[in-house]
């Protein structure tokens, strides 16, 4: 059964929303929700997550599942405010407990923070399937940008989160703790195996001047123009164009505060006797 597929952007963090769904009338997930952040404030909104929350509505579906690709370093994840909203399920690779034990140290967070992926409800497993109404989806691993990346395919379209970005952009980076460009080439080998017609869809754009911004691609696209990883491009060539890339770049504006978000699946840390939640600026360690 073929998925149908709304893609909601966000400017201001270049991340897309995807929402995936039987029918009309039928079940929905939603991959990647953005919560709206002001960095010099500290103020959250919920303008991304209530045009999901409206979309479904207007289609009078009913929303299962919360898929996250990864823990975001670049938006905030609005997965808690969705599961609030309609009791559908959070789910992400089992591998973010790698990523929760890295940050924990780094943002020194309270002992009582567990390490185990407890904070979401599923924890997929490589090429682990599950269904979105009368769709079948399956989780595929795709380690490289952080240990627990994954792609999320539907039929003949696949979601890669940060795996892949439209060919003139190239591909993600690899800098982050638990990041490795070998692993990032592999899981790009895999996809790329697949059908030349599949449809890719992707986290975030980052179009260059001149071209409104693109969700989707093809497998035959990425291997024909892709700048970073076109057929004919080595894993040495990848990795050493990756490694020199990758040590140029500034960190995401929104790293600090949007990792130790994520990593709780959307929630806030727990509020202080004041009643206020306080995020980490850990100093001169990144």
């Amino acid at each position: 059964m073929t998925p149908i597929i709304e893609s909601l952007f966000d400017p201001h963090t270049c991340t897309a929303t995807h929402i995936v769904y039987d029918e009309i009338g039928g079940t929905a997930a939603v991959i990647d929700p953005v919560l709206d952040y002001d960095p010099k404030s500290g103020k959250t909104q919920t303008f991304n997550a209530d045009k999901v929350l409206d979309f479904l509505s207007s289609k009078g579906l009913a929303l299962a599942w919360i898929l996250e690709t990864h823990a975001h370093a670049d938006h905030l994840s609005a997965a808690h405010y969705l599961r609030e909203q309609t009791g559908a399920l959070i789910a992400i690779g089992e591998h973010i407990n790698q990523v929760q034990e890295v940050f924990k140290e780094l943002f020194h967070l309270e002992p009582e923070f567990a390490t185990d992926g407890s904070q979401f409800d599923v924890l997929f497993k490589d090429n682990e399937t599950f269904t979105i109404g009368r769709l079948t989806a399956k989780a595929i691993s795709l380690p490289g940008h952080t240990p627990a990346d994954l792609a999320y395919q539907i039929a003949d379209a696949v979601f890669v989160g940060d795996t892949l970005f439209m060919p003139d952009v190239g591909t993600a980076r690899c800098d982050f703790p638990g990041g490795d460009a070998r692993q990032l080439f592999s899981s790009i080998q895999k996809l790329l195996t697949l059908p030349e017609d599949t449809r890719l869809f992707l986290c975030h754009d980052y179009p260059p001047a001149g071209r409104p911004p693109t969700l989707e691609s093809t497998v035959e696209e990425q291997k024909t123009h892709n700048i970073h990883v076109h057929s004919g491009v080595t894993e040495e060539a990848f990795v050493r164009m990756r490694q020199q890339r990758d040590a140029g770049l500034d960190m995401p504006v929104l790293l600090l505060p949007a990792i130790q978000v994520n990593i709780r699946a959307g929630q806030f840390p727990e509020p202080e006797s004041n009643g206020v939640s306080y995020l980490k600026i850990p100093l001169n360690q990144l």
